[in-house]
């Protein structure tokens, strides 16, 4: 918001005071904000990884995001394999070619390297 605000041209003393003021009333929680942006980007398929930068270019700080992460309680095996299915079908390739092109995508999605070599050792 800081960032929203500074950009139109506010005076920058003023904006802290109004964010300050907003988080005493309960109307402004970065922690809030990232829960929803979590859940909301995991529903469309998004990973650990890109979540955590996404956060971050957004000025959420690495404590909350972490907490927010953990509160999800989101299986990231399961939700890759759901993620992996929807765009490549049932079967897993058994050739190194597409293997590594799904493996992309999915890094490309924001999941690690170790959730994907799993996936593709079963």
């Amino acid at each position: 918001m800081t960032r929203k605000l500074r950009a139109k041209g506010y005076d920058p003393d003023l904006i802290e005071a109004l964010i300050e003021q907003l988080g005493q009333e309960g109307l402004q929680s970065d922690t809030r904000y990232a829960d929803s942006y979590l859940y909301s980007r995991t529903q469309k398929g998004y990973g650990p990884v890109r979540l955590r930068q996404e956060l971050k270019e957004r000025g959420v700080d690495d404590t909350t995001i972490e907490n927010s992460l953990e509160n999800l309680e989101i299986d990231w095996t399961e939700r890759l394999t759901e993620v992996r299915k929807k765009k490549f079908g049932e079967t897993i390739p058994k050739d190194y070619k597409e293997q590594a092109k799904e493996s992309r995508f999915l890094q490309y999605r924001g999941f690690t390297s170790e959730q994907i070599q799993k996936l593709y050792q079963r």
